[in-house]
């Protein structure tokens, strides 16, 4: 089975973030893991859902 990517649009419409802040995340490396082929980035489902996970909060000050 084809394993699920994203490219930056669909992520930013998933996220509801501008494509600028993806692609500021992608340059300084505090976004999810991204495959690059030349010019094309894609995010695998699996990394997103990584990201997500090790985003959640239980306050604003610390983690879990």
């Amino acid at each position: 089975m084809k394993e699920k990517r994203l490219t930056p649009e669909e992520l930013s419409e998933l996220w509801n973030v501008p494509l600028a802040t993806l692609s500021q995340w992608r340059w300084n490396g505090r976004g999810p893991e991204f495959i690059k082929l030349g010019k094309h980035i894609l995010y695998r489902l699996q990394e997103v859902e990584v990201f997500e996970k090790e985003k959640l909060r239980k306050n604003t000050t610390r983690k879990g």
